[in-house]
């Protein structure tokens, strides 16, 4: 039996318009998926960005310092001056005849240093005496005269008034004799500046002049330093103390003071005064502390480290030296509030243990310190906190 045209025909426009359908749903299937997956992928970006917008840090809890000792101690920078110290100037000019004491010399109160050879000086003196004489010889020949007159009044060869004038002319002549004397005890005054001399006992730490040197006198910027002649047998010491430590530290308190010529070995320094202000460029006091150097082992002008004893109830707060940040506004430390935003504190040091850092204010010992703030960071940026946190062990003031 033959197939039926008519009914083939039927059934092959049906079977291409389920494959059309079919072809259809896949396409629409595949559009699907595609926009899901872009979609997707978007999100995912999306919250990748917000997750790097928002740094995360490490925070730690700032650690106490009572354990080593350095909540009862404040180690500064000091530089030490000598007790009395004196640069010696030229008052005459001339040239370096001779001198006797080089750096180093221990020199006795009017001692001899230098002699200076003044031939101007010398010349003068010759005039102002020859001008003496002259005067004294005027004065000889005015008082002679005024006698003859008043003798002659009496016999009335002359008038009252020309031997009031003669008497006159003799007072002339002795105020004449009077100025040139003083002018030659003058220059004789001047020339025993030719002699330099120590002004007290000590030791002479500058020579800057040399046999047929020409000297100007005066000081500053007319005069040549010829000498410096200090007394080293104590020294002063000058500290700036921070403002926080103004009121712990009192005249009269002891201080432990190192030198880097002699490790190991410390010297003890009594606090003797202060200058009562705060220099507002630096937030601190100057101290001056006075230290004995009977045996010349501290060298004036030099740094020492000095390290005063604080009452028993101050603490220190230490933190680690990556913790620590410097910028023109000075030294800070990030720490994070309640919200996870960033808040910048204004620090102090105190002591500097290598490891960490014993700070003397700024923080609390509450406060989420950042350990190693990113770059960049600023007052008010959110932040994550990487758990778990890491906490800083208590410095041992060892290196």
């Amino acid at each position: 039996m033959l197939p039926d045209p008519t009914h083939a025909s039927v059934r092959v426009p049906r079977a291409f318009r389920l494959a059309a359908f079919a072809l259809l749903a896949l396409a629409l299937v595949i559009v699907a998926m595609g926009i899901i997956s872009r979609r997707s992928s978007a999100a995912s970006l999306q919250e990748q960005a917000d997750r790097q917008s928002v740094r995360t840090v490490a925070v730690i809890t700032p650690g106490s310092a009572s354990g080593n000792g350095a909540a009862a101690t404040l180690e500064l920078p000091g530089r030490l001056e000598a007790q009395a110290r004196a640069p010696l100037y030229a008052r005459v000019s001339g040239y370096i005849k001779s001198w006797t004491a080089d750096i180093g010399t221990k020199v006795k109160a009017g001692q001899l240093l230098a002699e200076i050879e003044t031939p101007d000086l010398d010349q003068q003196l010759l005039q102002a005496r020859a001008d003496l004489a002259s005067a004294q010889a005027n004065l000889s020949l005015a008082g002679a005269t005024a006698k003859r007159w008043q003798s002659l009044v009496a016999s009335d060869s002359v008038s009252r008034q020309e031997a009031d004038e003669k008497s006159n002319d003799l007072a002339i002549k002795q105020a004449s004799v009077n100025a040139a004397q003083a002018n030659v005890d003058r220059l004789l005054a001047t020339k025993n500046f030719t002699r330099i001399v120590a002004p007290f006992d000590g030791t002479v730490t500058a020579r800057s002049t040399d046999v047929g040197a020409l000297i100007n006198a005066g000081s500053g910027g007319t005069g040549q330093e010829l000498f410096v002649v200090s007394d080293t047998r104590r020294l002063r010491v000058y500290i700036n103390l921070p403002q926080n430590y103004v009121s712990l530290v009192k005249r009269g308190a002891t201080a432990r003071l190192s030198v880097p010529e002699n490790p190991g070995k410390t010297y003890t320094a009594t606090l003797e005064s202060t200058s009562g202000a705060v220099t507002a460029g630096s937030g601190s006091m100057l101290v001056q502390l006075s230290v004995d150097n009977a045996q010349s082992e501290l060298l004036p002008g030099g740094y020492a480290n000095v390290s005063i004893n604080l009452p028993g109830d101050v603490k220190l707060l230490n933190v680690p030296p990556s913790a620590l940040i410097f910028d023109k506004s000075g030294l800070h430390v990030a720490t994070v509030d309640s919200m996870n935003r960033v808040v910048l504190k204004t620090v102090t040091i105190a002591r500097d243990y290598g490891r960490v850092i014993a700070l003397a204010s700024g923080l609390s010992a509450t406060d989420r310190v950042i350990e190693s703030p990113p770059d960049g960071v600023g007052e008010g940026d959110q932040v994550r906190i990487a758990e778990p946190a890491a906490k800083v062990a208590p410095a041992s003031g060892k290196q």
